[in-house]
Order: structure tokens, then C-alpha cells, then sequence
């Protein structure tokens, strides 16, 4: 049977931003009486090297309540890590990790910190849409964890939001770990510990467009097909058998047709198709060999995961 957690805890928001000056202050505004019910919270939020006055408003919201606190990256990291640099800051009982547009609804933290409370280390949220998403994300974000699971074997579930709480253990454990290809939806739940779920409903951006082109969506999803598997590189293997064997069969066909039916196969059609084939699948797998030496390349270096440059935290 789990552990009910203490009565008395702290609670830390963190909150990575990039470009949103029009939704910080109403969503501080929304956190702060959700929050204020409980002995002791935090704020902290992340500029993810902004372009527009994203600082400006949280030095305005720090300045308005002490318990609003920002860290400003010396240029854009991406969100994983922008997110990063939140969890290794704050220092609650629980960390809450949540968007700044308002689409992860503050309403749900009382609900994750229910769970939280009854036991469970990690209580993390999947999104359900109801007509907010694009077709095109709504379809592509499917096919990513079905593929996901495929590959890593892990049953992260569909859906799967940042939007979660995680323990000061699982933070902990978080931070020690070196990695510099962050997916931190896999990499938590390869964790472990005693997970819950909880189901929310997609809310309209309050201001803004969203800044997650399909070039992140698809470095998110490599990185996250690349950190957990080595199956792209034997499915690499399985393709070269493949167009060898076709290859040999194509040799095979071409001397039987010479040598004892008494024609040559001429034309450039079916050359061009097979040298096209054998070359796009040799660029294809040299791609994904590429992919992971350049993992261990970033690796090899150890430089930081972000660079702060200026916060309102007492840096250690």
C-alpha cells in the first residue's frame, strides 16, 4: 500500500517560455489563488532566449510577488531544455511542469497533487482533443507514439503531455542524469517509480500562435526514436539485406535472360530505377548511422544542456 505525503510540502511551478508576453500574466494570475491555498509554493518561469518582451513580463511578475521567479537562457535551447533548466532550479516537494499558453489548464494541479498526496511519485497528464488540434497534429502525434512504442518498447501513452508532477526523488534522480538528448516524456517514464494518469481536455491558446513548428515536432520525435533504441540502426541492416537481395536477384534474372534465353535486357528506365533505390537506401541508412554518432559526438563534448543568463534565484 502507498504512503500518504506529508501535510506541510512545498509546491513548485515550472514554467518554460518562448515568445508568450501575451499569456505570462494571465497565467500567474490563474496559478497564484490555486496555489495559495497550499503552506508554500514557488513560480518559476523560463525564458527560452525570447525575442519578444517575454522577459520584461517576468521581471514585472517577479517584481509584483516574490514568489514569482524567472530564469532568462542566454539564447534559444528548445523547450526540453528550457524545462530542464525549471526542474534543476526549483526545489519543492512536488514540481509541476506545465506550458505558458494556458492549454495545460492550472485547474488540473489540486487533481495532480491529490495523486501526489495518495502515493504516487510521478502524476503525469494525456491530452485529449476536442477539435482545438490540427488534423496534421493530431494525426502525426498518434503515429509518433505508436512508432515510439514500436522501437523503445516503452508503453508511453498516447497523448502523453509535459504538463505532470514529478516527486522531489524523481527531480532528484532527473538531475543526475547526463544525457544531452533530452525527451523527457520517454525518459520519465523509463524511470519508473508509481505513475497515475489523469486525462484533461486541449484548451484554446489564450494569446499567440504556437511556436512548435513541424522542425521541432521532428527533431523531438529523432531524438526521442534515437535516445531509447538502437532498432533504427538493425531495421538499417534489414533494408541493406534487402536491396542486396534484390540486387542479386535482378543479376540473377539478367544472366539467365542472356545466357539461355538468348536476349539482353537494354534501356535506361530500369537502370536508372535501381541505381536510385540502391542509392536512396545507402544516403537512408548512412542518415540514421549519422544520426547516432552525432548523439555521441554531443555527448563526448559534455557541454551544459542551457546557459543561464540572468535569474531572479539565488544560483549555487
Amino acid at each position: 500500500m502507498m504512503g500518504v505525503k506529508m501535510e506541510k510540502f512545498k509546491v513548485s511551478v515550472v514554467v518554460p517560455a518562448y515568445n508568450e508576453e501575451g499569456n505570462l500574466t494571465r497565467l500567474v494570475q490563474t496559478l497564484l489563488p490555486i496555489l495559495s491555498v497550499y503552506n508554500d509554493y514557488e513560480i518559476i518561469l523560463i525564458n527560452d532566449g525570447s525575442s519578444d518582451k517575454t522577459i520584461e513580463v517576468m521581471k514585472q511578475l517577479h517584481h509584483d510577488n516574490s514568489r514569482v521567479h524567472y530564469i532568462s537562457l542566454s539564447r534559444n535551447f528548445g523547450h526540453q531544455y528550457a524545462l530542464k533548466a525549471g526542474l534543476d532550479a526549483a526545489i519543492g516537494d512536488c514540481v509541476i511542469s506545465m506550458d505558458a499558453d494556458l492549454q495545460h489548464p492550472p485547474r488540473l494541479i489540486p487533481a495532480l497533487i491529490d495523486g501526489w498526496q495518495k502515493g504516487y511519485d510521478i502524476v503525469y497528464t494525456t491530452r485529449q482533443d476536442k477539435g482545438t488540434e490540427s488534423f496534421f497534429k493530431r494525426f502525426s502525434s498518434e503515429f509518433f507514439y505508436k512508432f515510439f512504442r514500436v522501437l523503445t518498447g516503452l508503453k508511453i501513452p498516447a497523448g502523453a503531455a509535459d504538463f505532470r508532477l514529478l516527486d522531489k526523488k524523481v527531480v532528484q534522480t532527473l538531475k543526475n542524469m547526463p544525457e544531452k538528448a533530452l525527451f523527457l516524456r520517454g525518459l520519465i517514464y523509463w524511470m519508473g517509480f508509481k505513475q497515475f494518469a489523469i486525462s484533461y481536455q486541449v484548451e484554446p491558446r489564450f494569446s499567440g500562435r504556437s511556436s512548435y513548428s513541424l522542425k521541432k515536432m521532428l527533431g523531438l520525435a529523432i531524438a526521442g526514436a534515437t535516445s531509447f533504441s538502437i532498432k533504427p540502426l538493425r531495421l538499417a541492416i534489414y533494408l541493406g539485406f534487402i536491396v542486396a537481395l534484390l540486387g542479386c536477384l535482378s543479376t540473377a534474372y539478367v544472366l539467365y535472360m542472356k545466357l539461355f534465353a538468348g536476349s539482353v535486357i537494354t534501356g535506361w528506365s530500369s537502370l536508372m530505377c535501381v541505381l536510385l533505390i540502391l542509392g536512396g537506401s545507402q544516403l537512408f541508412v548512412m542518415g540514421i548511422i549519422g544520426e547516432y554518432i552525432g548523439r555521441i559526438f554531443v555527448e563526448m563534448k559534455n557541454r551544459p544542456n542551457y546557459i543561464i543568463d540572468e535569474t531572479s534565484l539565488e544560483q549555487k
